[in-house]
């Protein structure tokens, strides 16, 4: 019996449930978006990750998907999963509450509830709601002559999970987010155990975008979704969005350099498409909000197909980690 993938498994539902449009968060009337993420400990717990990390990650994964429609989050109910194990750990059960606490303050959003049950492994269920004031960007708007854009390079997720899950050796690296006394190796790691989604890019921005989504499955997945479900195009990638340091780090570990930027995942950038028209808008929105705004490709007619640099992308990205 062939196994399904979860994007088989998501259409079958959809199909069932009549859902048309297959995007990160459900648009509902008057301004209200949903989105709800599961965290499952033995998959999406990486080696290293306390459980206050555990916690702010299961929220910053639903930050991080309506910050990339410029969605400000409203309130969450939160429902825990919690093998007998872990209910006898009061420390680690205050940890993941500690978690909590801190993605509700630094991202504006109250948990208001939710629910716990014993499992066999920890679960974490984050719903959120959001609201918006203007039409939400959807995955499939993107036209010919589309700008390509995202929130920052890629690469550091990829090499912390290398350096935490396969002992990457690392060196050390000054980098566009730091000085030089910062080294590449605690950039890495602290963007898998406190990944940082990009709430102010997506909330000022946004309302440029043509079509948009979160990186976190990988930014080639990222970007044939785009592509696929917009009409009849292509993307060019013609600026490879890598972080400082990442052709040593490669190099170093014998590590490919185009993986680690398209095929890696847990990078929770925003991948949009702006218009040509209004592109110079958007350059000049995202300097008065204080964030960088990086083109990197255009969009053309096509078939759904995404390149860089004339080199046709492998659709493929995020894997769960396996322990």
């Amino acid at each position: 019996m062939t196994k399904l993938n979860e994007k088989q498994i998501i259409r079958i539902f959809a199909n069932k449930l009549g859902i048309s449009n297959l995007d990160d968060v459900a648009f509902l009337d008057k301004g209200i978006v949903m989105k709800s993420d599961m965290l499952v400990a033995s998959t999406d717990i990486p080696s290293g990750m306390e459980a206050w990390q555990a916690a702010r990650k299961s929220i910053v994964s639903c930050i991080s998907d309506l910050a990339a429609k410029g969605v400000k989050p409203h309130a969450a109910v939160i429902s825990l999963g919690i093998p007998d194990s872990y209910s006898m750990q009061q420390p680690f059960i205050e940890g993941l509450a500690e978690g909590f606490a801190i993605a509700s303050k630094e991202f504006g959003v109250k948990i208001v509830g939710g629910d716990t049950n014993e499992a066999g492994d920890l679960v974490i269920d984050c719903s959120m709601i959001g609201f918006s004031r203007f039409k939400v960007p959807t995955r499939s708007g993107a036209k010919p002559g589309d700008y390509v854009v995202v929130s920052g390079p890629f690469g550091f997720a990829t090499a912390g999970l290398a350096i935490l899950m396969q002992n990457a050796i690392t060196v050390s690296s000054s980098s566009s987010s730091g000085g030089d006394s910062i080294t590449f190796r605690k950039h890495a790691v602290k963007s898998v155990l406190e990944p940082y989604p990009r709430q102010s890019f997506g909330l000022a921005l946004a309302r440029y975008f043509s079509s948009s989504i979160d990186s976190s499955d990988g930014l080639a997945v990222s970007l044939y979704e785009l592509a696929s479900q917009s009409e009849r195009v292509d993307i060019i990638i013609y600026s490879i969005p890598s972080v400082e340091g990442l052709d040593k780090f490669a190099q170093e570990n014998s590590l490919d350099k185009h993986e680690l930027v398209f095929h890696g995942g847990e990078e929770y950038e925003i991948v949009a498409t702006i218009s040509h028209r209004k592109i110079r808008q958007a350059e000049a929105a995202a300097r008065k909000a204080g964030v960088s705004l990086h083109v990197i490709g255009r969009v053309q007619k096509g078939s759904g197909k995404v390149f860089a640099r004339n080199r046709l992308l492998e659709n493929r990205g995020y894997m769960h980690f396996h322990k």
